[in-house]
């Protein structure tokens, strides 16, 4: 080839069409242009290692392994130059002319179909990483020699209209130097510290040194790829710090290298606190997603269920492209494949502080518990496994805290590190202040055949609550759940092993059970209509109840598993049930249902309407579905009142 002669190219058809959409389409991201290229200089510089670690021969053999970009802020241009394998004539030819993936055309269609902005994340995703510079420039020089000694240095040049063009050069050593200046609209890309923002967000942890106008940029070093007995203390805390935002102490870790059906590596912590906002914020954030230490994406949702949404970290794997999109990710079976072994791993990691260390688990319980119970409505897979690590308060425990086949991976973590989460596997058994489903069944009255549960929104409620009054008499324990999401995730549960779950409100008692001292039946009857009147109209059924020990009245749902709690968060979530509590449980045995019998057989219909309504509003009051608390106490006054006149004629 003449040296002063250029030769010109047109693209092929894909390729133009390509680069016409990616020059006159608006890009959402365009930022992603420098990590692509940084990512195709690092790969040229592996590869180039390659033939080195191979025996073979390649030009330039002492240059340093590294990328050096150079911007200029007056000017606004860019370069960005490796020390890698570069490109012959054939590979400009091939590799920067044709279409190098058999799926650019359902790329190129997603463009065309897309109408408007287009999510700068989309390119590379079918191997044309490099023409993401023409979302930023309008002119590319790429000079390039390739490692074979003797070789050719060529240059190639194109505006991205459709042709290009390539002479031979003068260029010394191996590699490659990609050369533009910045559209006007992106001439912010020309400042070095925007350049230096970008590195640190998405080409922090590449293996090789990468310089901008000749200082050090990424100094960290990706060790989730190092054996876990080589990193320090210090390096785990603050790497934590640098992918969490959290500058307290992590509570545990996890380092995993797997190896088979899918190959990733990863480093995942959990928080010793959640954050202030955790429960309130719904744009959660996951783990990181890296590609061969590439940054791929901020967030990946499909790495974890949302009931481990407190994870935080990294996974790397080299089995998923460096351009992936979200619905690549949720169609990848690859990443089916790592969320299934993350799930695995943290909740063995879990099961390990149950059996071993109770400090660390009644933290994560504290922190993390409730979120972790809604595991049990979505991830049923691990149903059994999550529903033997939660934990409940009971009327038996004294906390006072309102809150709170064969294998298909081969986990290839280094074997000698010991347990994987860290811990010491000395410890003490753990002793837990809240009971497990295992434990409650082991302490079960003789005869118990269900697992009892009171919903409420704190334990000094629910502890209070009436309804309990008869199993407290009986000895039997009942799970207190005060946790919001306690009313939707346990009720779904039905079963523990043999033993149904039941809600304490639609127990059934034994009714052959008589109660003693109870008025007789004919008068509970008399007192019902009063009740029923007073309700004006809500109360459905009036009947005696065994539940009831020290408290004259309870309400009821008539609605199986529906109590008064449930009916409060369907509430709150704009939803009621439009059922209500209309049935009144009397506690026949009451003194004051005695009083009221009494006065009614003597005539004093008023005395007894005024304080039946004081009791069925009050049993409204604990049920929360009274409407006017202030007519409530304005009532309980005048029935006072009424009482302490006829007290004073009497007297007078």
């Amino acid at each position: 080839m003449d040296t002063n002669t250029a030769q010109k190219f047109e693209f092929k058809a894909e390729m133009r069409q390509l680069l016409h959409l990616i020059v006159n389409s608006l890009y959402t991201n365009p930022e992603v242009f420098l990590r692509e290229l940084i990512s195709n200089s690092s790969d040229a510089i592996n590869k180039v290692r390659y033939k080195e670690l191979s025996g073979e021969e390649v030009l330039n053999p002492e240059l340093l392994a590294q990328i050096s970009i150079h911007v200029d802020d007056k000017n606004h241009t860019f370069s960005i130059e490796d020390t890698g394998i570069g490109m012959t004539f054939e590979d400009l030819t091939e590799r920067l002319g044709t279409v190098a993936s058999s799926g650019t055309m359902d790329f190129i269609k997603q463009l065309k179909e897309s109408k408007g902005a287009i999510d700068g994340h989309m390119i590379g995703q079918f191997g044309v990483g490099f023409y993401s510079a023409f979302m930023v420039t309008d002119r590319i020089t790429v000079e390039t020699r390739h490692a074979a000694p003797g070789s050719q240095a060529y240059s190639w040049t194109s505006d991205g209209q459709g042709t290009y063009e390539i002479t031979e050069s003068e260029r010394q050593n191996r590699g490659t130097k990609i050369t533009f200046t910045f559209k006007e609209d992106h001439k912010e890309f020309a400042s070095d510290w925007k350049i230096k923002s970008l590195i640190r967000k998405y080409s922090n942890f590449v293996d090789y040194s990468i310089k901008v106008n000749d200082e050090d940029i990424n100094k960290k070093t990706a060790i989730w790829h190092k054996r876990k007995n080589d990193i320090t203390p210090e390096e785990l805390k603050e790497f934590y710090q640098f992918v969490s935002g959290d500058y307290n102490d992590y509570l545990d870790f996890l380092h995993l290298s797997i190896e088979g059906r899918v190959n990733f590596k990863a480093l995942l912590f959990v928080p010793k606190r959640a954050k202030m906002d955790f429960y309130r914020n719904a744009d959660f954030k996951s783990p990181q997603l890296y590609s061969n230490k590439v940054f791929v994406m901020e967030d990946c949702r499909e790495l974890l269920p949302e009931y481990l949404r407190f994870i935080e970290g990294v996974v790397d794997s080299e089995d998923l492209p460096l351009n992936v999109s979200r619905e690549v990710t949720q169609a990848s079976p690859a990443m089916n494949k790592i969320r299934e072994v993350l799930v695995g791993k943290i909740l063995g990691l879990i099961e390990t502080w149950n059996q071993s260390d109770s400090e660390k688990y009644t933290s994560f319980l504290k922190e993390f518990g409730a979120l972790f119970k809604s595991g049990l409505t979505s991830d049923y897979t691990n149903r059994d496994r999550i529903t033997e690590l939660i934990r409940f308060h009971s009327t038996k425990t004294d906390s006072t805290d309102e809150r709170a086949p064969e294998p298909e991976f081969e986990d290839v973590t280094d074997k000698a590190e010991g347990e994987q989460s860290g811990s010491e596997s000395d410890k003490p058994k753990v002793e837990h202040s809240m009971v497990s489903f295992k434990e409650y069944t082991e302490r079960m009255q003789p005869g118990q055949k269900e697992i009892y549960f009171i919903t409420g929104e704190s334990l000094k409620e629910v502890r209070r609550d009436p309804k309990l009054e008869y199993f407290n008499k009986k000895g039997m324990e009942v799970l207190l759940l005060v946790e919001p999401i306690d009313a939707f995730t346990i009720p779904s549960l039905m079963k523990y092993k043999d033993f149904a779950i039941t809600n304490v409100a639609s127990a059934e008692i034994d009714e052959k059970e008589k109660v003693e001292g109870a008025i007789s039946k004919k008068a509970l009857n008399k007192l019902a209509d009063v009740f029923k009147a007073v309700s004006g109209g809500k109360l459905e059924e009036v009947k005696e109840s065994r539940k009831l020990v020290e408290s004259a009245v309870t309400l009821t749902s008539k609605q199986p598993g529906l109590d008064a709690n449930m009916e409060r968060m369907m509430r709150m979530m704009n939803q009621p049930t439009g059922v209500g509590p209309t049935i009144l449980e009397v506690n026949t045995a009451h003194p004051l249902i005695h009083n009221l019998a009494r006065l009614q057989g003597e005539g004093d219909e008023k005395t007894v309407t005024m304080v039946a309504r004081q009791l069925y509003e009050g049993a409204r009051l604990l049920y929360g579905d009274l409407d006017s608390p202030a007519d409530f106490v304005r009532n309980m006054a005048d029935t006072f009142r009424e009482i302490t006149d006829a007290k004073s004629d009497q007297a007078g």
